[in-house]
């Protein structure tokens, strides 16, 4: 039973990672066929990370009264709408109005399904998780590839897409009396695993405090802001760096960012084995100084083969990075306040998804597209100080419990 709603989980991770990547794999060809301004495709973006915003925001109360199961199989089917009426979109205007319930879909799933899996699994469940979004998220741009280079239409491949949605809307409805009981036999399924903070957690269980006040919470707030600045900068605008700057091929291209998603995808798989022995702070460590490694061959003026390079390995450093900070949740603040947090946390991470890309794309407008390995390189490395500054409150805070407070 608990195997196979872990399945339907990380299917519903795939469902999360394919829609991720679709509009900058595709927008080389549809700002061609709307005739739209290069910056669109970062407004539309931000749209559909508005809603994921809004819905994050308000996901406790609505998991709290409706529970996971239901509330993911009514995001997924809005999603799957959503991408239908990306299939005939008439318009840009269009586009944009399917942007806001793709967005509100992927917001309450990705809050609902990670505070579940991190109150319920251990810590290689959360990243084979997210290796399963990055399956998505490869399998996206991929898709969307053969279409461009075969006789059909972007359209088609939102359309392939929507079918894979639909599919897994069913076999939601039909699994829903699962996630109850699953809940109530893996109750204390985590609190078995070992943490050097785990009496830390207990302690601040008994605290009644409101949650943004607890201290490191907005440094952690900021990691998640830019890890998702790196990651949705690269998934939008990959390819058109690729085709604008390198020359690719536009169908070349979207296979080339497919790999950087594959990087993501192979590096949570190992990851998850790793957990078994090394801590979830010296993975975000080593995975933040891996992706600012990728960042500086991008950096550089190398021949175009160094860009495939640099974003494989941008893509294995970002790896680990969102499913551990999602996964230290409970232990950094404690149980009572995970879903709250976790909310927090989807919410400003879809921010910087938000407002980064879109900032990127205008300044590009104005300059050039050549000007994305800056802007990532900047990014991963504000991500690495305010995770290394929450690192050393935990240790004060670890020796010192009462220091809990802002």
């Amino acid at each position: 039973m608990t195997t196979i709603l872990l399945i339907i989980i990380y299917l519903a991770f795939i469902s999360l990672g394919l829609p991720d990547s679709l509009l900058g794999a595709a927008w080389p060809i549809m700002q061609l066929d709307f005739g739209a301004p290069f910056e669109t495709a970062g407004f539309l973006f931000m749209t559909i990370a508005g809603g994921t915003i809004i819905s994050s925001l308000v996901s406790g109360k609505v998991l709290r009264r409706f529970g996971t199961g239901k509330v993911t199989c009514v995001s997924v089917l809005l999603t799957a709408c959503a991408l239908l009426g990306f299939q005939f979109a008439p318009s840009i205007a269009w586009l944009f109005v399917c942007a806001i319930p793709l967005g509100l879909g992927a917001g309450a799933i990705d809050t609902g399904l990670n505070d579940y899996v991190a109150n319920n699994y251990k810590a290689h469940h959360m990243s084979w998780l997210h290796c399963f979004w990055g399956v998505g998220a490869t399998l996206g741009p991929l898709i969307m590839a053969q279409f461009i280079m075969g006789e059909a239409s972007w359209r088609s491949g939102y359309f392939i897409i929507f079918g894979l949605q639909f599919v897994l809307v069913v076999i939601l409805l039909l699994t829903l009396p699962l996630w109850k009981k699953v809940k109530e036999s893996n109750k204390n399924a985590v609190d078995e695993e070992n943490d050097d903070s785990m009496g830390f957690v207990n302690d601040l269980d008994a605290k009644d405090i409101k949650p943004i006040k607890l201290r490191g919470v907005k440094l952690a707030l900021v990691s998640f802001m830019f890890y998702c600045s790196v990651e949705a900068s690269i998934g939008l605008w990959g390819s058109s760096f690729l085709v604008n700057v390198k020359g690719l091929h536009a169908a070349t291209a979207a296979q080339w960012v497919s790999f950087y998603f594959a990087g993501i995808t192979l590096g949570r798989f190992i990851t998850g084995f790793i957990t078994f022995k090394i801590a979830n702070r010296t993975l975000i460590r080593v995975g933040q100084i891996t992706a600012l490694f990728g960042a500086i061959i991008l950096f550089l003026p190398l021949p175009v083969i160094f860009s495939l390079l640099g974003f494989i390995i941008v893509g294995v450093g970002l790896a680990p990075i969102f499913p551990c900070m999602m996964h230290e949740t409970p232990t950094r603040f404690g149980k009572k306040h995970s879903q709250t947090i976790m909310g927090y946390q989807v919410a400003i991470a879809y921010t910087g998804t938000t407002f980064m890309p879109p900032l990127l794309g205008f300044i590009a407008s104005h300059t050039t597209i050549g000007i994305l390995p800056t802007f990532i390189l900047i990014f991963i490395l504000v991500m690495l100080l305010s995770s290394e500054k929450l690192n050393k409150i935990i240790l004060v805070r670890s020796n010192k419990p009462s220091s809990y407070l802002l």
